[in-house]
């Protein structure tokens, strides 16, 4: 007779049904303000530096057009013009329960955590003028066997889309939790 008990046994899933049924959930939404020529300029320098910057980010389009921005340009690093509440504001530490608690469930309950990557696509140009809106969303879970257990990576979705609705850029950052 063994001495395992059921509680011993390892999990044969970390994703709940109320885990399940988040995804797609909105995490989180900002706005930016308009990006500005000097923005652009700014961000093109830093990117470069030491070199200078191709002069497509420096000056106008041949064409009169707005000026187009370094596709490396974060619209939000600074400032922003609105943000959504996030519950979690202000809190510090090791959580690695923060994703669902973000949406309002409970979360696997695993203690260790780390990066697993971060995948970014490219949709049309920042432009000055442009507006940018970032909704944040909780992405698909998934799950495989490792060496220490049973690991849960967990995605979270951001899309950044411009005034017009045109999609600017896709990040995905995955998690992975054991």
């Amino acid at each position: 007779m063994s001495d395992t008990t059921l509680s011993d046994a390892p999990p044969t899933t970390h994703v709940s049904a109320a885990m399940a049924d988040a995804v797609g959930t909105e995490i989180g939404r900002s706005v930016s303000h308009p990006v500005t020529d000097s923005d652009i300029r700014r961000w093109a320098i830093a990117v470069y530096w030491p070199d200078p910057p191709p002069s497509r980010f420096l000056e106008p389009a041949a064409d009169g057009g707005p000026l187009v921005a370094p596709e490396e340009i974060n619209p939000f690093a600074w400032s922003v013009a609105s943000r959504s509440e996030d519950p979690l504001e202000g809190t510090t530490g090791h959580d690695p329960d923060r994703t669902e608690k973000q949406v309002g469930i409970e979360g696997p309950g695993l203690t260790n955590m780390l990066n697993g990557g971060l995948t970014v696509e490219y949709g049309v140009p920042i432009r000055a003028g442009d507006v940018i809106t970032s909704v944040r969303r909780l992405g698909p879970y998934s799950e495989r066997e490792g060496r220490l257990g049973l690991m849960l990576f967990s995605r979270t979705e951001d899309t950044w889309t411009n005034a017009d609705g045109e999609v600017v850029r896709h990040t995905v950052n995955t998690l992975i939790r054991y």
